[in-house]
């Protein structure tokens, strides 16, 4: 390489201290660490971040905060979409790579590097979400990964920074934690196994809260934007301040298990309060206001857009037409959301919306309708079940409704 700069997505963790101090010992290269901050990160961290990064010897640090193309480019559509993966998780770092990749690429055309290098294993899904980004984006532009090139333990990586002097938590780092507005992943020698749970002292919030709290959700257009009686105009903000109240009830706590990109079964513990509670409760409005189609088109594409973008595919341009369609969706996405917060748990207790189409107005569910007879219904039973009428009259009822046998 004549340009020995290369640009490092640089989360401070072992994976890419180790990837610090070989670039820049082992490949004789110039190291530029960049954090991008997906959110969590406080003061006295960035602060801590720069000086561990100095002590690694890097030429440059910088961190860029990315929170805010991150709710725009991603988060957004996450919530439209309701889009928890297996049922389960809210895609956390699933969500985070695409930013940080898209970021780290950015970053490097700005500087002019010849590399870029990231701290991904060659047994998970970010070698292929960074490896593709930075492809698509830079093809000219070498893509340099120490741990996975070298098939390095995180026991072998512990010794490596030990015998070069380098003082860190390394209990801790026996835990690889992704922190972000969206949720923290945790994964350690617990999430390697298919039966143990994470400990307390993996989870990075502590349960602090036991007694029932009532709050109150605004959505505007399918957005975040108030708690209580406060009004976010930012959404992150909203959604940072619903962390701080729901995390230490243990909310969102949970282990997820999926099918990586490469085919591997993967499990990793996540702590998410605030995406769990904002898709539930974004969920529930929309049950209310949206028609029955809108959901259910909704479903479909949701499923297609959150695989997706869980295998990295986030630049494919269909990404873009299903995000148009969900934007689409949320214009009377406008209520309140009622939640009640206990311990390791919290239930939607209802909703109250001008879009709202339970509107009594109409008929009650159940009880009496408005807009139609009794006659009505009788027609359109008749016609809405015709076809069905007349497969059976043509096939004998008694074979239709017989079990297949086999010999």
């Amino acid at each position: 390489m004549d340009n020995k700069n290369v640009i490092l997505a640089f989360s401070g963790g072992l994976d890419t201290s180790f990837c610090a101090l070989y670039l820049k010992n082992e490949l004789s290269l110039n190291v530029h660490a960049v954090t991008v901050d997906t959110g969590g990160l406080t003061e006295k961290d960035k602060a801590q971040l720069e000086k561990h990064a100095t002590a690694l010897g890097v030429a440059s640090f910088k961190i860029v905060d990315a929170k805010p193309s991150y709710y725009q480019k991603v988060i957004k559509y996450l919530v439209f979409g309701n889009i928890l993966k297996n049922n389960t998780y809210p895609l956390s770092v699933s969500a985070e790579r695409i930013i940080q990749a898209l970021t780290i690429a950015e970053e490097a055309k700005l500087f002019g590097a010849s590399a870029i290098a990231h701290g991904s294993t060659g047994a998970g899904n970010d070698q292929v979400r960074f490896d593709m980004a930075f492809t698509i984006l830079l093809p000219d532009v070498k893509i340099i990964t120490p741990i996975r090139d070298l098939k390095l333990s995180r026991r072998e990586e512990i010794e490596y920074l030990k015998k070069a002097g380098i003082e860190m938590n390394f209990e801790k780092a026996l835990y690889s934690i992704n922190k972000g507005i969206w949720g923290t992943s945790v994964g350690g020698k617990e999430t390697l196994s298919s039966h143990l749970p994470l400990p307390e002292q993996a989870w990075p919030t502590s349960v602090t809260k036991t007694a029932e709290e009532k709050i109150k959700l605004g959505f505007e257009k399918g957005e975040l934007k108030s708690i209580n009686d406060s009004y976010y105009e930012d959404p992150v903000d909203a959604i940072e301040e619903l962390a701080n109240i729901a995390a230490p009830f243990g909310i969102g706590r949970d282990i997820h298990v999926g099918d990586t990109i490469i085919g591997i079964k993967g499990r990793v513990g996540f702590e998410a309060a605030a995406s769990i509670i904002t898709i539930k409760a974004h969920h529930a409005l929309e049950k209310h206001v949206l028609t029955k189609w809108q959901l259910y088109w909704k479903d479909q594409l949701a499923l297609w857009y959150g695989n997706w973008l869980h295998e990295g595919q986030y630049l494919d341009p269909s990404m873009r037409d299903m995000e148009a369609f969900f934007e689409s969706t949320q214009q009377m996405v406008n209520g309140e959301v009622f939640v009640s917060l206990l311990p390791y748990r919290f239930t939607i207790d209802g909703i109250s919306s001008p879009h709202d189409l339970m509107n009594d107005k109409f008929g009650s569910y159940g009880e009496m309708n408005r807009s139609f007879t009794g006659d009505d219904v009788k027609g359109f039973t008749k016609i809405f079940g015709n076809q069905t009428a007349i497969y059976y009259q043509v096939n004998s009822l008694e074979h239709t409704l017989t079990p297949v046998e086999n010999d």
